[in-house]
């Protein structure tokens, strides 16, 4: 019974965790990097195809963005998920390959005209579309039996749609253990969605410390704050743009900007239009009113309940075509603009930078958590100039943060979260920069008494034993490629090739006792297939 620290340690994201018992593999997670990174993350130490499970806490791309392609080098086990996150899964992982397919696609013409090595996609629409058929939605707070010797249980982790913490029950030898990861804990009294749920024991806990070091400011009233901001940038007559994740956030700002126009708290600009820039937020608005019953909280059920729609409003625009979107930018009104992706890393959000960031009379307004390393961290650090699509943009829009917004809880939320555990024998601080993790670590040691550390990238431990039985790596990444992070080149068609074959050899071997019959038929046809290849 060994657990394995593979992602998001000692760095904020690339959640994964492997865990082995008996004869079988699983992970918690599997996200992408995104943003700087730190460490040297170790691979998943057996073929995608030797994994029986994956569970996923929730559909954000860093824990869920790399299931694609653990499809595509193999796996075909099932994927255990909410029933909200699984929906959110099937736009979003479809949404980064067709993202990651887009950009390769405009980075080959450029490689073509020069002569330089083309690239594919770490994965693509089909694998993401095909791995979608290896979910299996699960209600929150029921115990599973996944297979001899593994429970699960999800609860609500109160940070996004579907969100969860795990409970996971494995009994190896007779003795069992119970581990407890706590996925992105949620900062409490956020609109629509419900409080993280506590969980009060385990044996080993693997909490996230995104905030570990930090106090939030005492929230404000969001739609007051909000319309401050609109004001003076509709006076100045310019444009109020508004990266914005499409999945949470987006929902959360719809439903603040409900409340200015229902409240008249902008009166001199009653009638003023929002647009929602974004396919894929329209898909996950239609994902939270389907899943109003099993996730929002009491407030936003009670408008339901009266018939209001909290994301609706008078003045909502949505677009979805690609000649919808630039016509916004056509439109000289003052507006606000929603568009993903939240850290203006990648998609329609980088246009509308191009077309406002150069203005002084418009505001960029950020809502949420920009990892290191990324525009919208860069912008809110006072960047002067930035790049985009290849021309340089001089920074003149007013750059602001709305205080208070955050989707994950600081360290006083997460101290009360983990001191509800009663004497876990250890606690994995993960899912934070390294000062932070690593701080938070101490803290939960010296406030509550609880043996905690901050696991590196391949750091392994017995769970029986709970001795540390394998030293990850401590190597710093050198040089971090864009490349890198989004594709592979076509060298990895190859591995791809090295994977498939792992997996036939793992099927052969779980062939013994089929009847001889077919048995041989399956030898003829691997025959028949070594023979066309052989050349």
């Amino acid at each position: 019974m060994v657990l394995e620290f593979l992602g998001a340690d000692r760095e904020v994201t690339g959640s994964c965790h492997y865990l082995t018992f008996e004869d079988k593999h699983f992970v918690v997670d599997c996200g992408m990097e995104q943003g700087a990174d730190l460490y040297v993350n170790q691979e998943i130490p057996v073929n995608p195809s030797l994994l029986d499970y994956v569970f996923v806490t929730h559909a954000h791309i860093d824990h869920s963005g790399l299931i694609p392609l653990l499809y595509k080098n193999g796996f075909r086990g099932k994927i255990f998920a909410t029933k909200a996150t699984t929906e959110l899964c099937h736009i979003m992982l479809k949404d980064s390959a067709h993202i990651q397919e887009f950009e390769a696609e405009w980075r080959n013409r450029k490689a073509r005209r020069s002569g330089a090595e083309e690239i594919v996609p770490m994965y693509t629409v089909e694998d993401a579309t095909a791995v979608m058929e290896q979910f299996v939605p699960v209600d929150y707070h029921a115990r599973i039996n996944i297979c001899e010797g593994l429970d699960v249980r999800f609860v609500d982790a109160g940070h996004l749609l579907g969100s969860s913490s795990i409970e996971i029950w494995i009994t190896e030898g007779g003795q069992t253990r119970k581990l407890l990861f706590s996925g992105d804990i949620g900062n409490g009294n956020r609109p629509l969605i419900k409080d993280p749920e506590y969980v009060t024991e385990a044996d080993y806990v693997i909490m996230e410390s995104t905030y570990g070091n930090r106090i939030h400011e005492t929230p404000p009233d969001y739609a007051v704050e909000l319309a401050k901001v609109m004001n003076a940038t509709f006076t100045r007559g310019g444009n109020l743009v508004i990266p914005a994740f499409s999945v949470g956030r987006t929902q959360e700002m719809l439903y603040f900007i409900r409340r200015i126009k229902t409240e008249g708290l902008l009166n001199e600009f009653p009638n003023f239009e929002v647009y929602v820039d974004s396919p894929l937020s329209a898909e996950a608005t239609n994902v939270f009113h389907s899943n109003v019953r099993d996730c929002f909280n009491e407030q936003a059920l009670e408008l339901e309940r009266k018939g209001i729609n909290p994301l609706q409003f008078p003045g909502l625009r949505i677009s979805v075509t690609s000649d919808d979107s630039r016509n916004i930018n056509f439109d000289p009104n003052p507006k606000v603009i929603l568009s993903a992706s939240g850290m203006c890393e990648a998609g329609r959000i980088r246009h509308h930078l191009k077309h406002n960031l150069w203005r002084p009379e418009c505001t960029i307004l950020f809502v949420g958590y920009q990892v290191p390393g990324t525009l919208g961290y860069h912008l809110l650090d006072g960047a002067k100039k930035v790049r985009l699509f290849g021309e340089e943009i001089e920074v003149r829009a007013n750059i602001v943060k709305l205080p208070g917004i955050s989707g994950h809880a600081d360290r006083n939320h997460l101290t009360t979260w983990i001191s509800k555990v009663e004497h876990p024998q250890k606690v994995f601080v993960v899912h934070g920069e390294e000062e932070t993790a690593v701080s938070f670590a101490d803290h939960v040691r010296a406030e509550l008494g609880l043996d905690s550390y901050a696991p590196y990238s391949g750091d392994a431990f017995d769970l029986i034993t709970g001795a540390q039985i394998r030293e990850g790596s401590r190597e710093y990444v050198v040089k971090k490629q864009e490349q890198k992070r989004i594709y592979s080149t076509k060298n990895s068609v190859y591995y791809r090739l090295e994977s498939e074959g792992e997996r036939l050899n793992a099927v052969i071997k779980k062939c013994q006792g089929m009847a001889n019959k077919d048995l041989a038929k399956f030898a003829d046809q691997i025959h028949a297939l070594a023979e066309k290849w052989d050349r």
